[in-house]
């Protein structure tokens, strides 16, 4: 690593959202030299994505942000990689998106394909044919395509916010690889809370505190083992945090073996147009169950949930809580969904009114909404910010805002899309335990995962999809 050269810096930042009286950022200086590679950590809402917009210059070049600085420093050539890859890409289809990228460097036109296709081999992002639409890839295979356009612009700088947030587990290995081979001379600043495995990676930790100061700096073994309760009190993601979670952990209490059947599935199909994604021939979920549902990006499993709740085009017999589904309205009665991007159910100008619009909808009384938003927020540390947009919050928020205003209304099946992803450790835990008191309390959950450990320690039951067909591990007897 260069010790010379800074490669991206800010001095005495002041940062603070529209709206909001707070500061964000109350003279935060940071910088990083040429060829570093550290790892930002802190809580949901700690501002460590902005902090990397405003090293990058987004903030306030292309995102209009107030804020004030002695001084910025802002590389010539980056990449950035946002949480959620649909907000970056510029072109309709994979291959074009990479083209783009090389364009702007002047790539001759017929070098393009292989290039193409090397940087796609790279992050193991495997389409039979390049020229696919965007629109119609999974979450994990966009993250993957977005990862390709930041390689491909040859930075020197690279901001990666939750690189693999979305990706199987062959995916973040794949990833990780890629990021291990890069140039050394390459800078890279990376947000991430899947840190198991990928420590040794990264010359310096940056630790944020909940009010965007800066609680640690340094060596990466060295911040970890002096500030480990700082960690824990913040609920900050550090290795060793599931084990620590497990010991202090009830047993979970399983449900006997005849409970009522709350989602029947026989020659199930989901389709896109003409073409089946998704198909199950033999399935079913009873109250009390969790079921992880797993599988390699782009198997199917969204396709699954969204299908369910008629959300795409069916054939077959798909019953929930007993009556066929019929159309998305009627399946919404019974079963909760909470999409894998939050901000495609957001309908609410607050966190407050979002909470709530499910029972506003099915005509609770005022008081009682209230009531029960309030006992979801405190759970899910959100009735700090009731009176903020919903767009404001940062993506863990998001999140956690999107699992309550599903499950709030009380539907008894469940069907939750990566719903942890993008939480820090104490909300993921706060989540899981409260999704545990639903199922006790004689819910069924469907939860797409690609946390080992989640799947392991709280799924009674697994699904798994392969190349858009549920496998064994779903047949039941009539």
């Amino acid at each position: 690593m260069s010790q010379g050269n800074v490669a991206t810096s800010v001095t005495n930042l002041k940062l603070k959202f529209a709206g909001e009286d707070a500061l964000l950022f109350k003279g935060v200086s940071l910088a990083f030299r040429q060829g570093e590679k550290t790892l930002l950590l802190g809580p949901s809402g700690c501002g460590k994505s902005t902090l990397l917009q405003v090293l990058s210059g987004l903030i306030p070049g292309s995102i209009d942000v107030p804020m004030i600085a002695d001084g910025i420093q802002v590389p010539e050539r980056w990449g950035f990689v946002f949480q959620d890859p649909d907000t970056q890409f510029c072109m309709p289809y994979a291959d074009e998106e990479l083209a783009f990228a090389l364009e702007n460097q002047n790539v001759p036109r017929e070098r393009m394909p292989a290039l193409i296709r090397d940087y796609m081999d790279q992050v193991g992002l495997k389409l039979d044919d390049l020229h696919a639409p965007i629109q119609a890839m999974s979450q994990g295979m966009k993250q993957r395509l977005a990862i390709a356009s930041a390689l491909a612009m040859k930075p020197d700088v690279l901001f990666l916010d939750e690189p693999t947030a979305l990706l199987d587990p062959e995916g973040t290995d794949q990833v990780w690889c890629t990021i291990r081979a890069l140039p050394p001379e390459m800078t890279m600043i990376v947000v991430e809370h899947k840190i198991e495995g990928v420590l040794d990676l990264f010359d310096r930790v940056v630790v944020l505190a909940p009010d965007g100061s800066i609680m640690a700096d340094g060596d990466p073994d060295e911040v970890l083992e002096r500030h480990r309760s700082e960690l824990q009190r913040y609920g900050i993601w550090y290795p060793g945090a599931w084990d620590d979670h497990l010991r202090d952990k009830a047993e979970a209490v399983k449900p006997g073996p005849s409970q009522p059947i709350l989602l029947r599935m026989e020659r199930f199909k989901g389709k896109r147009g003409s073409t089946v994604v998704i198909q199950a021939d033999k399935a079913a979920a009873a109250a009390g169950d969790w079921i992880g549902i797993t599988g390699p990006n782009g198997a199917g499993k969204s396709s699954l949930l969204l299908s369910i709740m008629r959300l795409l085009k069916t054939e077959g017999r798909c019953e929930v809580a007993g009556r066929s589904a019929g159309r998305t309205e009627q399946a919404a009665r019974q079963a909760a969904f909470v999409f894998q991007n939050p901000e495609l159910q957001f309908v609410a100008n607050s966190v407050r009114d979002e909470t709530e619009y499910s029972l506003a909808v099915r005509g609770d009384d005022p008081a009682s909404r209230r009531r029960a938003a309030d006992e979801w927020m405190d759970w899910l540390g959100l009735r700090d910010l009731a009176d903020r947009h919903p767009f404001q919050l940062s993506t863990g928020q998001k999140r956690k805002l999107s699992v309550a205003a599903a499950v709030i209304g009380g539907q008894r099946l469940l069907l939750l899309d990566e719903p942890t992803f993008g939480l820090d450790a104490s909300s993921t835990f706060a989540l899981l335990d409260k999704l545990e008191q639903l199922r006790a309390g004689g819910a069924a959950i469907l939860m797409i995962t690609h946390d080992e450990k989640i799947a392991e320690h709280y799924c009674t039951k697994r699904w798994r999809i392969e190349r858009g067909r549920l496998r064994d591990e779903a047949v039941f007897s009539p």
